[in-house]
């Protein structure tokens, strides 16, 4: 099906109007997701981020200094996953979007299964800190791979103030666009400035979750069903809406 035909199965301007309004909230579900899946990865897996690929930079450059005694492989496992991943979504969801399908529900339900190879690899496996084994890094990396596919499905998605995988730039903005900030340039309207404190208030939840759940000792396989859970849930939920179509010049996501 073209994307001419699905906008027209959608109502045309007025269908998109009603049905935008859904996106963000799924993205702030991914985000809890994101939240969850760093837990584990900083609990139970390494240390080592598996979204948030800043920390692995600069926990490489704090183990080629040799300090702070921090595991150096695992991050560098976790980038080139991550790297792997990112290029392998960008690949997909083009290719995917030139022959008229979902792309942002087929990166979506990548991730998901990615997730859920992670949590088969790491089934039975006791959460570890400090000196990962070698299947400890095996599930990073198939998280990493599923984060580097988000990250590109995001971008491609390009909806303000929702990242999903950091915070900083949405608490920047949540705070610069405040009446204490007063900051013209971070956007303006309530429900943008909703949208960005929810953000925030999504990744604590999440990160909040799986640190309580590594807590109860759960193994890995169980801390990381959930996520594949939940993002596949929002991939499926979002077949309902418009089809949309990515615009060469921005990047934005955008119904035709």
């Amino acid at each position: 099906m073209d994307e001419s035909r699905a906008s027209g199965e959608s109502g045309g301007p007025a269908g998109v109007r009603r049905g935008r309004p859904r996106m963000p909230a799924l993205l702030i579900v991914l985000t809890v997701v994101t939240g969850l899946i760093e837990a584990v990865s900083l609990l139970a897996l390494g240390p080592v981020f598996t979204a948030m690929q800043t920390g692995n930079v600069l926990f490489l450059s704090f183990g080629a200094a040799r300090a702070g005694n921090l595991p150096a492989l695992v991050s560098a496992v976790s980038l080139a996953a991550f790297a792997v991943g990112a290029v392998c979504g960008a690949h997909l969801e083009s290719v995917a979007e030139g022959r008229g399908r979902r792309w942002f529900v087929i990166g979506l339900l990548a991730e998901s299964g990615l997730i859920l190879l992670a949590a088969a690899l790491g089934w039975g496996l006791a959460p570890r800190y400090g000196v990962p084994t070698a299947r400890h890094m095996a599930v990073t990396a198939a998280l990493a791979l599923a984060m580097g596919m988000r990250n590109a499905t995001i971008m491609r998605a390009n909806v303000p103030g929702v990242p999903t995988t950091l915070v900083t730039r949405s608490m920047t903005a949540f705070l610069g666009g405040s009446a204490i900030g007063q900051g013209n340039v971070f956007g303006s309207g309530r429900s943008r400035w909703e949208l960005r404190g929810l953000t925030v208030l999504a990744m604590f939840a999440g990160g909040f979750l799986g640190a309580l759940l590594v807590r109860a000792e759960w193994t890995v396989g169980w801390l990381l069903l959930p996520a594949a859970v939940t993002v596949l849930a929002v991939g499926l939920a979002y077949l309902g809406q418009p089809w949309l179509h990515t615009g060469s010049g921005t990047g934005r996501e955008r119904s035709r």
